[in-house]
């Protein structure tokens, strides 16, 4: 009852509802233009020319090695004082007993070993498969099992409502479907026994270093294997508690974000002699968090249950979610930037705002949500900074409603912004008629993606032209959750 209060309420302000087919499931890789002659290699390219459709998110690329070497270790456990101490007891919330549950899950885990299956000899040899283990709790017996899968080697690609992924169940008596995913990310299955449907409170991945794969080293391969134990989004952990905890969690990050760039005095590339601090508004940083990790499949089948369910995993793992997030174009971590063997966007952000010190790791860098926000921040300013002097200054009087530019920016590169222009241009609305959703128009009929136009003293949904659908679907995600950061 809980969440569905929860769901109601935020639905209502959500403003227009997406209707239509799929919109694209994976951000392209922000891009930046450089007003200097660049190497090619520099400035990513995006998918602006065509319709954006791409990949869900759940068709993952691979973890690099050095990410999965560089998990955090768990936290110990405190230490206690031998004397007896009386307190008084108090029932725990839902969300505090998912905490606890995750968190043995999790430590039962980390001893289990998985089952690696080599066959062949010499150059023959194969690895059979990867190995998954999931820690199961029942709630009728009270008690813990894992159950172990093996993903079929080489990887086979999988699309979502498709044809079925292919995996072997090798814990007798444990039924396993699966659910989503492919990846160390998001990869799940659902667990039954004796006709009880199991919680799953765990997962045990392992990562691979891709050098040795590819050249078919498989017994150095499961040598030098690094299992991770993570666990992806499930209903099962799923609680108002973390939403909201999700949320918070993401304002003070951001927040501790913007205080270091205003204590270093970074300068503003957009707006010279204003700090950068000054110029990207947090709602913008926090919600480029949220979207980033939000399939595109999910938003248009769940709406904002889909915004709530990222924020659960920001609510309940904290600085460790979606650091082990890896799009089928590499993109990596919480703010999805590219390494391109040093010519990734990240790196262009690295040499371009070097007052904000950022981790010049990519690895590193790219999955740690502080710093990745850092970066964030510095990449939306210069994407300002290229765009022409009506949209800026439009930006600086209104930059939440405004933020629709630099999001575009971010997720496809100069060519969308000039796309998006043109269209409104199209639509007859000007850059100052631009205005928020209204939450009065929840349920209207207009199609979307919208933006929306100011009308007297109200706005109404506009229906966006078709001109890139992973754009307009990212326009309009930003538009229905930046309001929860206000």
């Amino acid at each position: 009852m809980i969440r569905i209060l929860l769901i109601l309420v935020v639905l209502f302000l959500a403003g227009c509802a997406t209707t239509g087919g799929n919109v694209a499931d994976e951000e392209s890789d922000p891009t930046v233009f450089d007003p200097a002659p660049a190497a090619p290699a520099e400035v990513v390219a995006s998918d602006a020319d065509g319709d954006g459709t791409t990949e869900s998110k759940q068709q993952e690329g691979e973890v690099p090695i050095t990410v999965a070497e560089a998990a955090p270790e768990p936290a110990a456990e405190p230490a206690t004082d031998m004397a007896e101490v009386v307190v008084q007891s108090r029932i725990q919330t839902r969300h505090e007993v998912i905490h606890d549950l995750v968190t043995e899950g999790q430590a039962l885990l980390r001893d289990f070993e998985l089952k690696y299956v080599l066959t062949g000899k010499g150059k023959r040899q194969q690895l059979r498969g990867r190995p998954v283990a999931f820690a199961l709790w029942s709630e009728l017996k009270q008690n813990w099992t894992v159950a172990q899968v093996e993903l079929p080697r080489p990887p086979i690609k999988w699309k979502p409502g498709r044809k079925p992924l292919a995996f072997k169940s090798l814990t007798p008596g444990i039924e396993a479907r699966h659910v989503k995913g492919t990846g160390a990310e998001r990869l799940m299955f659902a667990f039954s026994a004796d006709g009880e449907q199991l919680k799953v409170f765990g997962r045990k991945f392992p990562v691979f270093d891709n050098k040795l794969v590819k050249k078919r080293r498989w017994a150095d391969v499961v040598r030098t294997a690094k299992p991770i134990v993570y666990l992806p989004f499930t209903e099962d952990t799923f609680d108002p508690g973390f939403v909201s905890g999700g949320r918070d969690f993401l304002v003070s990050t951001a927040s501790k974000a913007l205080a270091e760039l205003r204590q270093a005095k970074v300068p503003s590339a957009a707006f010279p002699g204003e700090l950068l601090s000054d110029v990207i508004p947090l709602e913008v940083v926090t919600t480029l968090a949220v979207i980033e990790q939000t399939d595109d499949r999910d938003y248009v089948e769940k709406q904002t249950v889909a915004f709530e369910e990222v924020l659960s995993q920001y609510g309940l793992k904290r600085e460790e979610a979606y650091r082990y997030s890896v799009s089928s174009a590499k993109a990596l971590g919480p703010m999805q930037f590219t390494n391109r063997r040093g010519n990734g966007t990240y790196s262009v952000v690295v040499r371009r705002c070097r007052g904000a010190n950022l981790d010049p790791v990519f690895e590193r860098g790219a999955t740690n949500l502080l710093n990745a926000m850092k970066a964030a921040i510095c990449l939306l300013d210069m994407e300002i900074g290229a765009m022409r002097g009506d949209i800026r200054e439009a930006y600086k009087e209104n930059p939440v409603v405004m933020g629709i530019f630099p999001v575009a920016a971010y997720n496809g590169g100069p060519r969308n912004v000039t796309k998006l222009y043109r269209v409104l241009d199209r639509m007859n609305i000007g850059l100052d008629e631009l205005s928020r959703p209204n939450p009065e128009f929840a349920g209207t009929p207009v199609k979307c993606p919208c933006v929306w136009k100011s009308d007297g003293e109200t706005s109404v949904p506009v229906s966006i032209p078709r001109y890139n659908n992973e754009n307009r679907g990212y326009i309009e995600k930003y538009q229905n959750i930046v309001n929860l950061f206000e």
